[in-house]
């Protein structure tokens, strides 16, 4: 399958261009096509050597194995030229869920929680053991002869249905894609099923109300810092340093652990590692070198100094993760401004929480806001961002991209720049004012 050619319908997805290069390290010919326009994804792409051509049905040969990315549809001229050729055609999570057949997987689902996770399960199994990975950030790694295969397990529209893997990671189930997903009873059964699929053990977290329900044939071990859990953080200290705890399976001691991450989100992600190694038998003095040298993934929780300010990047799109970042936040500047700046993405999921959304970004100290961002999937809405800011005690101010001079007004503090959608446009003409304004 390696002399093969593995083309890329939509190469610069996250999940994709993290499948690519993994595809790239194991030896196999890999280019692909998509938008013409800069992505955070297509460095890692650069780097590698891997061709990423404008799209173009002409850009098909004969032997080509298609991976179409999940966006595009079976009308869009290459996907539509592909099946016209005979070229065998695989969905991403399709052809993800075939290749991680071939490895000690493991699976990382939730609402929220799963990139941050996938990433810090990919870290510290590399640093024990010869380990592939593929996280929801574009980060993608292959190693030939891998013992394990961690890869962050998508259930927008039920995607992850398309894997069996040996042990899967579950952080939360709630509801979110409202596109797709009719309630939160909808979101569970999507969960079930995945996790019915699951060949050795589940991870799931305690608290959950939902995970607390899973009917599986395999092992379910609930982690969190209740008695009534398996795995159980004890003696958390949480620092402007880090996070710090004892784990424990049941009352046995496995070990203590310090992630240099912040927020209680970060206790339990790296109490699900942990979780996950000592299942396998790995060595627990190991787990937490790796755990203690992390340092993140991309858009989640990335630190930038300018000036005086400090200015934190985010993915944050619901208010639960919204919650949890400003959470970090406060934990790591406990003395300082804590200023918000929130894209909504979609109409849809801004008209679902726009009571929760304005909750959540009211523990921030200052509010701004963008205008809501409109997906391909959808374009409209009857909601907009001044709805939300009106709803925010405090008020949130809309931000327009030709003049983020408000946010001047704001000195020493951090600023915490948070959106799924294109909301690092705005961050970057901040930091431009900012530089211009430092050097004057």
């Amino acid at each position: 399958m390696s002399e093969e050619t593995d083309y890329f319908i939509g190469i610069k997805g996250s999940g994709m261009s993290a499948l690519a290069l993994i595809l790239h390290d194991l030896g196999h010919k890999v280019l692909g096509s998509d938008i013409t326009q800069f992505t955070f994804t297509q460095r890692g792409l650069e780097k590698a050597g891997i061709e990423c051509l404008p799209f173009d049905a002409a850009n098909l040969k004969e032997g080509y194995t298609i991976i179409a990315g999940n966006s595009f549809t079976d009308e869009h001229p290459e996907v539509a030229r592909a099946r016209e050729m005979g070229l065998k055609v695989y969905r991403y999570h399709e052809y993800l869920g075939k290749l991680i057949e071939n490895y000690t997987s493991i699976g990382v689902a939730g609402a929220h929680g799963k990139t941050s996770t996938t990433g810090l399960l990919s870290h510290t199994l590399s640093g024990v053991a010869k380990t592939s990975y593929l996280i929801g950030d574009g980060t993608g790694v292959g190693q030939k002869d891998s013992q394990f295969f961690v890869f962050e397990a998508d259930e927008y529209r039920r995607h992850f249905l398309a894997y069996s893997p040996d042990y899967i990671i579950m952080t939360n189930i709630d509801f979110d894609h409202p596109d797709y997903y009719t309630g939160i009873e909808d979101v569970y059964d999507a969960f079930e099923t995945e996790a019915k699929q699951v060949k050795k053990g589940i991870f799931a977290w305690g608290d959950d109300p939902w995970l607390r329900k899973l009917k599986v044939d395999v092992p379910v071990y609930y982690y969190g810092v209740s008695d009534k859990d398996d795995f159980i953080a004890k003696n958390v200290v949480r620092s402007t340093e880090g996070s710090a705890f004892d784990a424990y399976y049941h009352d046995e001691l496995i070990g203590h652990f310090m992630v240099p991450l912040f927020g209680e989100h970060s206790v339990l992600n790296a109490l699900a590692v942990v979780a996950v190694a000592y299942t396998e038998k790995l060595d627990p003095s190991f787990i937490a070198r790796e755990l203690a040298t992390f340092s993140g993934v991309k858009r989640r929780f990335s630190e930038t100094k300018v000036a005086d300010m400090t200015i934190i990047d985010d993915y944050a799109h619901h208010p639960n993760e919204i919650k949890a970042t400003l959470d970090a936040a406060r934990q790591k500047y406990p003395d300082k401004k804590l200023v918000a700046v929130f894209q909504p993405h979609t109409f849809s999921r801004t008209i679902a929480y726009l009571d929760e959304f304005a909750e959540t970004l009211d523990k921030a100290d200052e509010v701004y806001l963008t205008d809501i961002f409109s997906s391909a999937r959808e374009q409209s809405g009857s909601v907009s961002a001044e709805d939300l800011g009106a709803k925010i005690s405090h008020g949130g101010r809309v931000l327009k991209l030709d003049d983020m001079s408000p946010l001047l007004e704001e000195q020493n503090a951090v600023v915490v720049f948070m959106g799924a959608g294109d909301i690092q446009k705005y961050e970057n003409a901040y930091e431009d004012l900012l530089k211009q304004k430092s050097e004057k």
